[in-house]
């Protein structure tokens, strides 16, 4: 991906989205676009309008950690944001690939007997994925709850990307599904910050993006974010709504994967319906078996 095309969208979205009063500067003449000018961000910031204007035009390299802390400021960037921004100006030096371990495993990807087990230690559903949003391992109970993303296209690893753009059910799955798939592009946006050389993210983000408008316009917006911990509602074609809570953790034996534990509140209908869905999934579906995948991390 374009680093300086990346960058120079990335800064003009986020100044668009700061007005002067939650900037605290006062209000005054006719403004052609949204958001603050670059002059007051270079204010904001504490450099010139003409440092400013070139960083926004994606001169990012060479950029000290204070000047980026001073920009994550005047443009009231959140912790995502921030880590996007810097994770820019390390790929525009050069220096992104030193920034996170990366492996390059077999082109079959098979989780280690150990993840497997423990996988299968709990109760609730538990999957693994990458930033890709492939997903790659799960519990007999997470095959079971994403029995309709296995379906959606058998011929590859299943996506959580192309499903949710592509598939028309994932709309059925996803009762919430523009909140749904606002995350998901977040997540491959974040992605692609971390990592501008993953040629299998620049496939997919092509093939969504001449695909699916809702995609291209998600992807336009630039907006990125950590996916920790929430809550979810879903919807299974046997069992019917699941509200389930999330716990998400980034692997550390595995860079670039994050392993997710769904629950249900204890006693609550969707617990019951997970205990209904534990025992469709013994009948139906085969045991849970790894994930033919080229790469888990790039």
């Amino acid at each position: 991906m374009d680093n300086r095309a990346e960058a120079r969208e990335f800064l003009m979205t986020r100044r668009a989205k700061i007005t002067p009063q939650q900037a605290g500067l006062p209000e005054f003449g006719n403004r052609r676009v949204p958001g603050l000018r670059r002059g007051e961000v270079a204010s904001l910031a504490g450099v010139s309008i003409e440092y400013y204007s070139k960083l926004e035009r994606g001169g990012l390299a060479g950029v000290s950690a204070s000047i980026l802390d001073a920009i994550a400021r005047a443009l009231q960037l959140d912790d995502a944001e921030r880590a996007h921004l810097f994770h820019l100006a390390h790929a525009a030096d050069g220096t992104s690939a030193g920034m996170r371990p990366r492996r390059r495993p077999a082109k079959r990807w098979t989780p280690r007997p150990s993840l497997q087990w423990a996988l299968d230690k709990f109760t609730a559903p538990a999957i693994v994925r990458n930033g890709r949003m492939d997903l790659l391992a799960v519990n007999h109970l997470g095959r079971g709850m994403h029995s309709s993303l296995y379906d959606s296209d058998p011929s590859r690893p299943p996506n959580f990307a192309r499903y949710t753009f592509l598939d028309e059910g994932s709309r059925q799955f996803y009762p919430h599904w523009d909140q749904a798939a606002d995350i998901c592009v977040a997540i491959l946006r974040t992605e692609a910050g971390r990592d501008p050389h993953d040629s299998l993210l620049q496939d997919l983000v092509g093939e969504l993006s001449t695909r699916s408008d809702e995609f291209r316009r998600r992807w336009g917006a630039h907006d990125v974010r950590t996916h920790g911990a929430g809550a979810k509602t879903f919807h299974h074609d046997v069992v019917g709504n699941l509200e389930l809570f999330y716990e998400s953790v980034d692997m550390i034996s595995d860079p670039g994967l994050t392993l997710t534990l769904y629950v249900a509140e204890p006693a609550s209908p969707t617990a019951h319906a997970l205990e209904l869905l534990a025992s469709w999934t013994a009948e139906q579906l085969p045991e849970p078996v790894a994930s033919d995948h080229s790469e888990h991390t790039t």
